[in-house]
């Protein structure tokens, strides 16, 4: 079996996630490959189990669909009463929440999980009522169709050719404590419903060449079975850890694949895929991370996200301790690792092979040894790092003086002594430098050493056996030493990368998230690309070809290899370029930028050398960021442009209202009365004559009126208003709208004295202040009082107009000036064209102003009409 030492104690996620389960209501669900196999009736024959047994039992809702086995089945249980919503003329029945919740029933039944509850109940979904009533403790049955779950609507839609609408997140599964499978042959549910236990013969023989295909069933039935199976996994592996119980069990297959630098990850990769198809088991694949591995093994991480595999990545150096801590964990059976290329034997010395190791401890898995491929397909080559002389110049001047110093001071330091200080200048060689330089510096140390401190000195000869065994030991203590501190040096260099890779995404996203075009955002993208290597560029695709190149520096461009390469990685959806197996001569990487895993463009990196791990992880974090935030704003442009569309709509359709109302009733009016002047003129009154003409002209002003609305709306929208800042005496402007405004010649005017001068435009706060007014007349009874007053407030001037007519409802008032929009102000529809109150907040914003409007008026009695206050907030002179 694995070592104790990967199960130790129990798991706390697990215990915390039973502990959550022990705190709610009990789930259970009996889920079925289709309708019609029996879910509900077996639902109520266990129901009625509990019943007998003494359990305090509750119907919260069956649906029988007319089936009277079902209907008689539910017996002496207790039967919640349905509300009814009233919905399109009819009275829908729905499960009555509140009425569960207040009866507290020890088991409460409630069919159909995945049901949309009418509108206006507290949840849009059935499921999201059962979760509230098992967050209340009580248990709750209920049932399941396997087409209902989210993630398998499009195979069910593939294979069915039907489309289901109701569905639920596969997350409320999770909640069940038990789920039974319903099951029956596709055979036998046939023969039910042709025997019209299922549905009505019209729907039934329609359903047997649709839905009810054998085939079909068939697949659902092996959905179904899948499905349950997984969850009992999961049931198994959550009981292990809570309970800390050493695994494997056995209970169903599962594949893990090692991957290492060697040349075998990718061959390691597609073992394992095809061994976990052919087990119908999940694929793990286990990488643990090195900053000085090849580029092989993320080549295989790329091959298994693309055949579906989950990843799993760790900074761990004992990989062999981490893979089986995480396999007994869960519950792995199976291990694919490479047997590994054949080193000569100084290069194998103190190095642990890996299938040996695992051999040994991993007697609880089946092991797969995946041979080296005979003919290794071409790769280029990382070139070997240069040798830094300078370090290996550093560390002898380091050991020339250590030496100096143990010559000079040789009376007060013993021999013993010197070998602690070398095996300390050893230790940090190793972990400045690395391993190489470390065992270079034991290697000298070992010398200098022998020659300048052991007897007989200044010779390789010792003399005292117990020196032959003190220098032997030495040696292996310096190699040691520096090994282990280069290892720990590499492990620090993998953890400060995956630190700066961390820095630099959530630079990306917060670069990202400031960038509001997309041209913003490709320069953006292209900068950061440039930033982590030497250059970068984005091509987004136009009619199924890269263009719009954006690239940084601004001169960079590419040449025809490199334009092939990244027109190759586009339509093919891969990654081509340097440290790829795809066009590697050609310096440039290309990722694809992909949204709903299509290609919309590419990310183009060039580095100064084939690119290690963090570095490919970084760009492709770059690549996964830039085509979501690409992908925002498209969304976000698509969105504008349809509100802008509905927007302008609306304002069409508006104003065709507008004008066929305002423009006809007038009209209508004139022509009337020129009709009756033209047919009778001389044989009307004088007073009957001059009502006709006092009704023409009144109608030709109403129509004049509208028409030069229309026009300041259009001036308002093409932004052809220039406002003039000038010291306006305020009294005079008010009287002069009052007396553009019929019906306004007897409102109040109270000004403060020092609300006598505002900044503005004469002409426009005029008109500003005639369409307010014009605005309480047309909405005020006849004899009603409008208050016009003046205030100030620091530096501002606050222009009230009061009137006392029929409010302005709440939900109308973030409205009320918008263009055309017209308030519903009890049963009264007043002449206008909904553009009076637009025009006038434009027209003050122009001049740096604000208008605001409240309804009801707290001054007014609570039993008269609320009327409204418009506010006018302009800079005082």
């Amino acid at each position: 079996m694995a070592s104790d030492k990967y199960e130790s104690r129990p798991d706390p996620v697990a215990l915390l996630a039973d502990l959550e389960r022990a705190q709610r209501g009990r789930l259970k669900i009996f889920l079925g490959a289709a309708p019609g196999v029996g879910k509900t009736w077996e639902m109520l024959v266990a129901a009625n189990h509990k019943h007998e047994a003494g359990m305090d039992v509750v119907v919260g809702l069956i649906e029988t669909h007319g089936r009277a086995g079902t209907a008689e089945e539910i017996g002496p249980l207790e039967i919640l009463p349905r509300i009814k919503i009233p919905y399109r003329g009819q009275i829908l029945e729905e499960f009555d929440l509140d009425g569960a919740l207040q009866r507290r029933p020890a088991l409460l039944l409630v069919d159909e999980l995945a049901h949309t509850n009418a509108p206006g109940l507290r949840h849009h979904k059935r499921w999201q009522d059962v979760q509230e009533i098992l967050a209340a403790g009580i248990d709750v049955w209920t049932t399941l169709n396997v087409q209902h779950l989210e993630s398998l609507n499009d195979p069910v839609a593939r294979i069915t050719g039907v489309r289901v609408a109701e569905t639920i997140p596969d997350t409320v599964m999770d909640l069940a404590n038990e789920i039974e499978l319903i099951d029956l042959t596709p055979t036998e549910l046939r023969t039910r419903l042709a025997d019209g236990k299922i549905y009505q013969p019209d729907l039934a023989n329609r359903a047997l060449d649709g839905f009810f295909r054998e085939g079909n069933l068939g697949a659902l039935r092996e959905m179904a079975l899948r499905r349950v199976a997984q969850r009992v996994d999961k049931d198994v592996t959550s009981y292990m850890r809570a309970r800390a119980i050493p695994g494997p069990w056995p209970a169903s297959e599962k594949v893990l694949a090692l991957v290492g630098p060697d040349a075998s990850a990718v061959n390691v990769v597609r073992h394992a895929a095809r061994l976990a198809d052919t087990l119908r088991a999940p694929l793990v694949v286990f990488h643990a991370e090195r900053p000085d591995e090849h580029n092989n093994a993320q080549q295989a991480l790329d091959l298994a996200v693309q055949l579906g595999a989950t990843v799993e990545s760790t900074t761990m150096s004992d990989i062999v301790d981490t893979a089986l801590d995480y396999a007994t964990k869960h519950n792995i059976t199976h291990i694919v690792v490479g047997r590994g290329e054949q080193h000569p034997w100084w290069r194998r010395i103190g190095r642990r092979r890996l299938g040996e190791v695992l051999t040994r401890q991993a007697s609880a898995f089946t092991l797969h040894f995946v041979p080296v491929p005979a003919a290794l397909p071409f790769r280029a080559k990382r070139a070997a790092p240069p040798v830094q002389f300078q370090s290996y110049l550093i560390v002898a001047a380091i050991l020339g003086c250590v030496t100096l110093s143990g010559i000079g001071l040789r009376a007060l330091l013993p021999q013993e002594a010197m070998g602690l200080i070398f095996t300390a200048v050893i230790a940090g060689a190793a972990s400045i430098y690395g391993r190489n330089l470390g065992l270079a510096t034991a290697v000298a140390a070992f010398l200098l050493w022998n020659f300048f401190f052991l007897p007989p000195i200044y010779t390789l000869s010792v003399s005292d056996p117990r020196d032959v065994v003190a220098l032997i030991v030495f040696l292996i203590v310096g190699i040691v030493t520096g090994t282990l501190a280069g290892r720990v040096r590499i492990e620090a260099q993998t953890a400060s990368a995956r630190v700066e890779a961390l820095r630099r995404i959530s630079r990306f996203g917060q670069c990202f998230s400031r960038a509001t075009t997309q041209l913003d955002l490709l320069h953006e993208t292209a900068s950061q690309a440039a930033s982590i290597t030497t250059a970068g560029i984005v091509m987004l695709s136009e009619n199924g070809t890269l263009a719009m190149p954006i690239t940084s520096p601004a001169n960079i461009t590419l040449d025809a290899a490199a334009y092939a390469a990244a027109t190759w990685a586009f339509k093919n959806n891969i990654e081509t370029g340097i440290g790829t197996a795809t066009l590697p001569t050609v310096p440039w990487r290309f990722i694809p930028l992909r949204a709903n895993n299509n290609p919309i463009g590419i990310l183009g990196a060039l580095p100064t050398a084939i690119p290690p791990e963090p570095l490919i992880q970084t760009l492709a974090a770059l690549a996964d960021q830039a085509a979501m935030a690409l992908e925002r704003v498209r969304l976000t442009v698509a969105a504008a442009q349809t509100e802008a569309r509905e927007g302008s709509q609306k304002l069409r359709t508006a104003l065709l209202s507008s004008l066929s109302h305002d423009l006809r009733t007038p009209l209508t009016a004139i022509r009337g009365a020129s009709d009756t002047l033209a047919a009778t003129g001389d044989a009307l009154d004088a007073a009957t004559r001059a009502d006709l003409l006092a009704s023409i002209g009144q109608n030709t002003e109403r129509m004049v009126k509208f028409l030069s609305n229309i026009t300041e709306m259009a001036r308002v929208e093409t932004g052809e208003i220039n406002a003039k800042k000038e010291r306006l005496k305020l009294i005079d402007v008010i009287e002069a709208a009052i007396s553009r405004v019929a019906g306004a010649l007897y409102a109040g005017v109270n000004m403060a004295d020092d609300a006598a001068y505002v900044l503005g435009d004469a002409a426009l706060l005029e008109q500003i202040l005639v369409n307010c007014i014009d605005n309480a007349v047309k909405y005020a009874p006849p004899d009603s009082r409008i208050a016009i007053s003046a205030q100030r407030q620091n530096t501002k001037v606050i222009i009230t107009i009061a009137d006392e007519g029929v409010g302005i409802p709440a939900a109308d008032l973030p409205h009320i000036f918008d263009s055309f929009f017209r308030a519903t102000r009890g049963d009264r529809v007043a002449p206008g064209t909904g553009l009076g109150l637009a025009i006038a907040k434009s027209f003050t914003e122009a001049m740096g102003g604000k208008i605001s409007a409240r309804s009801p008026r707290l001054d007014l009695p609570a039993d008269g009409l609320p009327g409204t206050i418009i506010s006018i907030e302009l800079p005082a002179a």
